[in-house]
């Protein structure tokens, strides 16, 4: 009688990878929310070494017998929640239209959701339209979070006027017929 290879334990490198990501994720955010350059230069390093960890992980747990039923879940969870709260705080500070936010988290709610839908029957390995896909969009995401860099941050606090307040200049004094310097021949 065949025995079964032993289950790989829940705390193995594979998984612990993902755990730091899921917890890079509110790093991100809040680096993104802090604003200025420091922090957005700061919030590429932690989305790029979350984004590293995303394929470190699946290679180490491939290749060392390490895929466990915590990984299958927390993988997908872990790229989502990164690549999402990313996007919903770039939005939510005017870097990004929110209908490109919209198309990209419907995208990936409805993927995640058929792979949830058909792990009972086995993992659906990601193709390599899939796997060129994710690479574009952390691409994207990290070089975006740069080129803000050099756009005016527009929660920052800067000397100029706000354009809604009336202002009132002073007007050169007009002669009037009166011989008084400075009094408008209008009113």
């Amino acid at each position: 009688m065949p025995v079964a290879p032993p289950q790989p334990g829940l705390m193995n490198l594979a998984n612990v990878l993902t755990v730091f990501r899921l917890v890079l994720v509110p790093v991100v955010v809040a680096c993104l929310l802090a604003g200025g350059t420091f922090w957005r230069i700061a919030a590429f390093i932690a989305f790029g070494i979350a984004s590293v960890t995303d394929l470190l992980d699946g290679r180490i747990a491939r290749s060392r017998g390490l895929i466990t039923d915590f990984g299958k879940i927390a993988d997908p969870i872990a790229d989502k929640a990164l690549t999402g709260a990313s996007l919903v705080t770039m939005s939510y500070l005017g870097w990004l239209p929110w209908w490109v936010t919209a198309v990209i988290l419907a995208r990936e709610v409805a993927v995640t959701g058929l792979r949830f839908w058909v792990i009972r029957y086995g993992v659906i390995a990601a193709s390599r339209g899939g796997k060129l896909k994710t690479l574009l969009q952390v691409l994207a995401i990290s070089l975006y979070m740069l080129a803000v860099t050099r756009r005016r941050d527009p929660r920052a606090v800067t000397r100029r006027r706000d354009p809604r307040a009336v202002t009132r200049r002073r007007s050169p004094p007009a002669v009037s017929g009166t011989g008084t310097p400075g009094r408008d021949a209008t009113r």
